[in-house]
């Protein structure tokens, strides 16, 4: 976790060089800078043994200039006040750069869920939805999945939510389980729009992409999609390497899709290490060895790296999504990607930011890179909204289409500006949520 002084200041120095950058007048500045509101709770909660016990929550509301608030909650024992207000910015400008019509928001409880049992984590996530139920809602906040919540946890909230209304409001939340709701392809989202950032990037970098004429581009093209013409095909990744840090949901998933692609996955890396191979991993072997094993550690046909190895690795895109702050000044030397994808959120300090740009290094930036999930996540709000639920293949198509359009944009933007990617981002983002407010005005 990020010292607790640092967290927020991380997030608004991007916005403070896009708003140069822009000739952003004061007064819009200052009010990006700040969240619009901040719920703090304590709460009590029955355990097991009958003792009460009192925990903290945490709602912040960033703007929501271009539509209700979005975010996920996270549960962890470090979660802090100063986090959450960093991230719940953070998905301001994620949800803008990708152009869909939401702000930001993002909750935390205070508390260690594997200490806890699936009776306690009910009771305590049915409370904290009681706690902030007057501030979120369909058409104004709209919690999600973070770290340490799930499916489960969703439909804790949507179900609590819905009680005190008197009828089901499945649009409450979003990353519910199917039954009650949910999106199909919102698992694999966020490792698909980073596939598909990675595949433009390695584009961009005069990389062998080449057209292929698959089953997935054909039913896109059936599907009415008019993005996906002739001229501008679904492509394959030939023999790119790449590496990931962090073989979870979204790294797993990354690496399955590019592997897929035609990509070459040579380093996996979980909590417990790094393992690599040259000629090649098989990532659906990775994955059940690591079901088994708790670990990548040990997969055949791979030699285990020194801890942190996997990011000095000699390849064509490194995928840092595990933790924050994974590459800094300490260790940018050693990066030998020619491209970096954000999967995880903040993985790269400010100061490294600069090395790798003054080096030559294309940088996907997370706003962009991991933004696959919100934007299922709006795909399944739609969904809910209209209760007329899409094929998966829909909802695919949809999401290249979009990551695709914000992957241009960004590019340009950085080229036309002579900056690196994580500023072209927020400049896109943070135009889009400052034009909205000045047309809405100042009340009163």
């Amino acid at each position: 976790m990020k010292k607790e002084a640092d967290d927020f200041e991380f997030a608004r120095r991007p916005l403070e060089i896009a708003a140069k950058i822009l000739n952003l007048d004061h007064g819009t500045w200052e009010y990006l800078r700040y969240p619009q509101r901040e719920l703090t709770v304590n709460f009590p909660v029955k355990m097991d043994d009958g003792s009460v016990r009192i925990f903290k929550g945490f709602r912040v509301q960033h703007n929501n200039a271009r539509g209700p608030y979005k975010g996920g909650i996270r549960y962890h024992p470090e979660v802090t006040l100063e986090e959450v207000r960093a991230l719940a910015a953070l998905m301001t400008w994620k949800t803008a750069v990708v152009g869909i019509p939401f702000g930001g928001a993002k909750g935390g409880v205070v508390c260690n869920p594997k200490k806890m049992s699936q009776g306690e984590l009910e009771r305590m996530t049915r409370r904290f939805t009681n706690e902030i139920s007057e501030i979120i809602g369909p058409e104004r906040d709209i919690p999600a999945p973070d770290v340490y919540t799930n499916a489960q946890t969703m439909a804790w909230i949507m179900d609590t939510y819905s009680m005190k209304k008197g009828y089901p409001i499945g649009p409450a939340v979003t990353g519910k389980p199917m039954d009650i709701g949910g999106s199909l392809g919102r698992v694999e989202a966020t490792g698909r729009g980073i596939m598909t950032v990675t595949r433009e990037a390695l584009k961009k970098l005069n990389y062998k992409v080449t057209p292929l004429d698959n089953k997935e581009m054909d039913e896109c093209l059936r599907g009415g999609n008019s993005t996906f013409s002739d001229e501008s095909p679904d492509y394959k990744i030939d023999g790119a390497t790449i590496a990931v840090q962090g073989f979870g949901n979204v790294g797993s998933v990354a690496a399955k899709l590019l592997q897929k692609k035609g990509a070459r996955i040579i380093a996996i890396s979980d909590s417990k290490g790094s393992v690599l191979s040259r000629q090649g991993i098989d990532v659906e072997k990775a994955l059940a060895h690591k079901e088994k094993n708790g670990t990548v550690i040990g997969l055949e046909g791979t030699e285990k790296l020194d801890s942190g190895g996997i990011l000095g690795i000699d390849c064509d895109v490194l995928i840092p999504a595990a933790l924050e702050n994974q590459i800094n000044k300490r260790n940018v030397d050693a990066i030998r990607a020619k491209i970096i994808v954000e999967g995880a959120n903040g993985p790269t300090t400010p100061e490294a930011d600069k090395s790798l740009f003054d080096r030559g290094v294309m940088l996907v930036p997370d706003i962009l890179a991991n933004a696959g999930g919100v934007t299922v996540s709006y795909f399944e709000w739609v969904q809910g909204i209209q209760s007329f639920f899409w094929s998966e293949r829909d909802v695919n198509c949809k999401l290249k289409e979009i990551m695709i359009k914000a992957f241009d944009e960004t590019y340009d933007t950085s080229k036309r500006h002579g900056i690196d990617m994580r500023t072209g981002a927020y400049i896109s983002a943070v135009k889009k949520v400052a034009d909205a407010m000045r047309l809405r005005g100042f009340f009163p």
